[in-house]
């Protein structure tokens, strides 16, 4: 088992108008709200979740089944909220052998917690080019706080790809063990990579 990291910051860049998905369409989803709101999509065929974690055998793959919602009450950012729900027995590495051992109660634990997700509580404007997502991540259970950083699109399109990593150490949502004759480290790395679109309604307001 390599050492213990410490977790880091999750950092997202977006392009214009779309805010982050996170982490996150097996089928193409679309924000919807009232009226005079935005609404957005995401194009799955052109998207991926994957992940990587260092270790003596190379352990990376992607999460096949996934999706993400992004709603808006008007066209104020700051009444955005972000879901995303990511099936936990997707994961897919190219290795039955090791597709079975993440699935498991010594890792995802998807028997007993399907999903991973994270749900935003809060989603604030730090600059002008800039914005935090604030809320909630969980694997097996296990819920911590989390912030999502990401940036816009100044071109102005209201499209574009989404782009960006979360790292977490897995000891800090109860993954403790190894895998048999593979030595593998604490930080794992989620990348994100999704093509949204607003479809509808009015663009982001921003300051």
């Amino acid at each position: 088992m390599g050492g213990e990291e410490s977790m880091k910051p999750c950092t997202i860049f977006l392009p214009l108008q779309i805010v982050l998905l996170c982490l996150f369409s097996s089928t193409v989803t679309q924000a919807q709200s009232s009226t005079g709101a935005p609404v957005y999509a995401i194009t799955p065929v052109q998207s991926k979740i994957s992940f990587a974690v260092s270790a003596s055998v190379s352990i990376e793959g992607t999460f096949d089944r996934w999706n993400a919602t992004l709603k808006f009450t008007s066209d104020d950012i700051s009444t955005g909220v972000l879901d995303v729900k990511i099936e936990a027995d997707s994961v897919n590495t190219g290795s039955h052998m090791k597709d079975d051992k993440l699935r498991g109660k010594d890792f995802f634990d998807a028997k007993n917690d399907p999903y991973i997700t994270f749900h935003s509580t809060k989603i604030a404007q730090t600059g002008p080019h800039t914005f935090d997502a604030q809320g909630t991540f969980t694997i097996r259970g296990v819920s911590k706080p989390e912030t999502l950083t990401f940036t816009d699109d100044p071109e102005g399109k209201g499209k574009g790809e989404i782009k960006g990593t979360m790292a977490f150490d897995r000891k800090q949502f109860g993954m403790n063990s190894g895998i048999p004759f593979i030595r593998i480290a604490d930080r794992v790395e989620v990348s994100v990579d999704l093509q949204a679109m607003r479809t509808s309604g009015p663009p982001l307001l921003f300051k």
